[in-house]
């Protein structure tokens, strides 16, 4: 049986973790993605499908391919930012099945048949891992700027061309800096945004 985190790590992952719109000057390194990738990696999806696939933009070459498809008000933190995450789903997750599922002969079967009947499981599960992805970081001692605006058929046509692969979001990566967090907006209390039955 688990036992709670500790005040601090509770802390670090959601009460006083912040979107980040600014990133200090310190890199990210290959080996840092990698460890990322090891802890998103465990987080659970529906029949362990795992559709997500990121890419992690670093590199000037990479940088230019993704700015043609920003929003304005997005592109200079995300030209800034040491990492760019493009969270994105497979939507031919179902080849993998055999490997991820194996104990469970037919399982590829659940999802056969036309692409877009794979759509939802891919974007839901997808989505649950790229929010796996954000709290992994916040674990590392990464900070992170998820967003949308962004336009996804040019970042699919730029890094996701002739694969059944979409972009869901991005990510922004790194170590964040203070000056650019907005004041904290206010959350929904339990009883406006839950409930027990």
């Amino acid at each position: 049986m688990s036992e709670p985190l500790a005040a601090a790590a509770l802390d670090q992952l959601f009460r006083t973790a912040r979107t980040q719109n600014a990133f200090l000057e310190r890199p990210v390194d290959d080996a840092q993605l990698h460890a990322l990738y090891e802890l998103v990696k465990w987080g659970p999806t529906a029949a362990n499908t795992t559709p997500a696939r990121f890419v992690f933009v670093k590199s000037a070459e990479a940088k230019a391919r993704l700015a043609p498809a920003l929003d304005a008000g997005n592109l200079a933190k995300t030209l800034a930012a040491p990492v760019t995450v493009i969270v994105g789903f497979d939507e031919d997750f179902h080849e993998k099945t055999p490997f991820l599922f194996p104990h469970v002969a037919d399982a590829k079967s659940w999802f056969e048949g036309p692409r877009e009947n794979r759509h939802v499981p891919a974007f839901r599960n997808g989505s649950l891992q790229g929010g796996y992805l954000i709290l992994a970081a916040r674990a590392l001692g990464l900070d992170t700027g998820p967003m949308s605006g962004f336009d996804n058929a040019k970042v699919d046509q730029a890094f996701f061309s002739g694969t059944a692969i979409k972009s869901n979001f991005l990510v922004n990566l790194g170590y964040g800096d203070p000056s650019g967090v907005f004041p904290r907006s206010p959350r929904l209390p339990f009883d406006e945004a839950a409930r027990i039955e």
